[in-house]
């Protein structure tokens, strides 16, 4: 394998059958380029972790995972196209979104917008759980945002291995991370925590932050905005004991469906009284 790190592939720079067009994005665990496929004739987004990551436990370890991942078949989840040794670098393929959820949140989301997300998220994890699957790395960086808003979460079937990989590293995006994942003891709940951050963001506008004390940050701005009903909801989400959260996150998505129709009348009724 090229190495200690992932050589920078160039523009055009052929890789079997993929041209490197530019490159997205880099993490402790891998880089993210923009390809075309000159065989199927579509750009693609292949992932190509860092060299010094991959070893023969490490490619074990992800063809046990693709293999779990590979019975994922949902609308909300980023499949995998390929995973294979190519000119001596681990490729994987993905479909190309527009941008991530993660790009998303630097403007300013409605309500409606961030309903959408919210839903279509809890029901790829739903999904997943009821597989008997945990992601491990909930994260806006893992939520690809396709034409017409439709999300999908990427990386399962990759998360485990990256979070297991570069945790040896000592880093790792320990600021979705449930405390007891953060522990090396992750369930259900914790992809429940994640989830509950992440929404919790899109409606405040601000990230909780460890302990994750209740009140957070942004309380005002989203008592301002949602039923009181909802904040119970995402306080249950983001409790810092597991026990205390959802079981996973089929009971999440259906306590956040439930309470829907009451967060859009409640700012319906808001909107209205301010006009």
């Amino acid at each position: 394998m090229k190495g200690p790190f992932t050589v920078a592939l160039r523009t055009r720079q052929r890789l079997g059958k993929y041209r490197i067009e530019k490159r997205l994005s880099e993490g402790g665990f891998a880089v993210v380029y923009q390809a075309f496929d000159t065989i199927e004739g579509q750009r693609v987004a292949l992932k190509i972790p860092h060299a010094h990551q991959v070893d023969d436990d490490l490619l074990k370890d992800f063809r046990n995972e693709a293999r779990i991942a590979a019975r994922l078949e949902h609308p909300n989840i980023l499949p995998l196209k390929d995973a294979s040794v190519i000119d001596d670098y681990f490729v994987i393929s993905m479909p190309l979104g527009e941008r991530t959820l993660s790009d998303r949140l630097q403007k300013r989301l409605s309500m409606d917008s961030s309903l959408f997300f919210a839903e279509q998220m809890l029901d790829a994890l739903a999904y997943a759980h009821q597989q008997k699957i945990i992601h491990c790395d909930v994260k806006p960086e893992n939520m690809v945002l396709f034409q017409g808003n439709r999300l999908r979460l990427a990386d399962f079937g990759i998360a485990k291995v990256a979070m297991k990989t570069v945790r040896g590293s000592g880093t790792g995006t320990v600021g979705y991370m449930a405390p007891e994942q953060a522990m090396g003891k992750p369930s259900p709940r914790s992809d429940v925590f994640s989830a509950g951050l992440i929404i919790y963001r899109m409606f405040s506008g601000e990230w909780p932050e460890w302990p994750y004390e209740w009140p957070p940050a942004g309380i005002q701005k989203l008592k301002a905005k949602v039923h009181p009903d909802f904040i119970a909801f995402l306080k249950k989400s983001i409790d810092p004991q597991p026990r205390n959260r959802y079981r996973d996150c089929e009971q999440m998505s259906n306590a956040f469906l439930r309470l829907k129709p009451r967060v859009l009348s409640y700012a319906q009724r808001r909107r209205a009284k301010s006009a």
